[in-house]
């Protein structure tokens, strides 16, 4: 995979070979070369193995997916800020499973670089709920889940919404027990 940079910089030495072949009055060559910088021009916007990868998970193919994200070895230089983003948040999204504390990490940063729809923006912030919710801090999910609200224009996640709210409320009507220790008297 490409550094980013390389990307821009294979588009530029393409886009000039092209103007010579337009010069040299071969115009078949020079189009064609165009097209080719316009694809180096878009796997800058759209990394190629981040579009791999969102095809995996909608297949529910998790462990094929983070094969994909696996990768990407450095995401800061192969990345733009909001394919970080993305990154960070489809790693979230295949930590849940197994591990929360570092799913809300991979969460938290794909919130802070920015996500380019609203709904997933909303979903990273319902996750985020979740994992607050289980660690007992309502403030927090309550919040989170206002926020996922708002972005959530198209009422796609009002479902997954209410439900996270249902769990909160019997969450707080659930009586607290204290473990490890002894009865006092």
């Amino acid at each position: 995979m490409f550094n980013k940079n390389i990307k821009l910089v294979l588009a530029v030495l393409v886009v000039a070979l092209a103007v010579w072949q337009f010069a040299d009055r071969s115009i078949g060559n020079g189009i064609l070369l165009i097209l080719l910088a316009g694809i180096f021009v878009l796997l800058y916007f759209k990394n190629e193995i981040l579009i791999l990868a969102f095809l995996r998970l909608r297949k529910q193919d998790f462990d094929g997916a983070k094969k994909w994200l696996d990768k990407i070895k450095n995401p800061e230089g192969a990345l733009v800020r909001k394919q970080q983003g993305y990154y960070n948040y489809l790693n979230g999204l295949m930590v849940s499973q197994t591990n929360m504390i570092q799913a809300e990490k991979y969460f938290k940063k794909a919130v802070q670089l920015g996500l380019s729809m609203d709904a997933d923006l909303a979903m990273a912030k319902i996750n985020l709920a979740g994992i607050a919710m289980t660690k007992n801090r309502r403030r927090e999910a309550d919040k989170l889940l206002a926020e996922a609200k708002k972005l959530d224009k198209h009422n796609m996640l009002t479902e997954q919404i209410k439900m996270m709210k249902q769990q909160m409320k019997q969450a707080a009507n659930m009586p607290r027990q204290q473990y490890g220790r002894g009865a006092r008297r």
